[in-house]
């Protein structure tokens, strides 16, 4: 079967946008990007403020709420509709969840070839990153680090810690064409 979705998670600042761009650049198909950001971003800015949606501690904590969930599960499905509808799709998502955020993913993705791969990054490297990016609350990148991965399965990781997102990119692409 031939790969239609690449699901990658990390931490935030882990790389994880920098390896989409350049798997777009390198795999020989279209792929289509999504991640996690534009959800949040496409979601009302009073879902930052309520309970039930996503909420930024000043510690770099994340949290989430059944309104949040309910929009990621909506969120997920689309995108999987559209890989069965045909198009190659990569997803830069952080597994807050943990295993749970996985088999959230592999629900909407039955019956769909999945490249799952796991982006880490040193928890200073990405904290490093996160100061220079500026628009993240502090924090995140290392609580986040290591924690996102735990209890989930992958085909293949990347260490974006002391290699460049093309390199990880190209990893990746030979794991496709194979």
């Amino acid at each position: 079967m031939t790969t239609q979705m690449i699901i990658l998670n990390g931490g935030s600042s882990s790389g994880k946008s920098g390896i989409v761009r350049c798997l777009q650049a390198v795999l020989p198909d279209q792929w289509l990007a999504f991640g996690v950001d534009t959800l949040v971003d496409a979601m009302p800015a009073r879902m930052q403020a309520s309970d039930g949606g996503v909420r930024f501690a000043a510690d770099g904590e994340v949290s989430v709420g059944a309104d949040f969930r309910a929009l990621d599960t909506a969120w997920s499905e689309g995108i999987a509709a559209m890989a069965r509808a045909g198009a190659r799709v990569i997803v830069d998502d952080v597994f807050l969840g943990r295993e749970a955020s996985q088999r959230r993913w592999r629900k909407a993705l039955v019956g769909l070839d999945v490249l799952w791969v796991g982006v880490r990054c040193d928890s200073a490297v990405a904290a490093g990153r996160e100061i220079a990016r500026g628009d993240r609350v502090r924090g995140m990148a290392a609580s986040q680090a290591e924690a996102v991965h735990r209890g989930v399965t992958y085909d293949l990781e990347v260490d974006t810690t002391h290699t460049e997102s093309l390199e990880c990119a190209h990893l990746i692409a030979a794991r496709v064409a194979d």
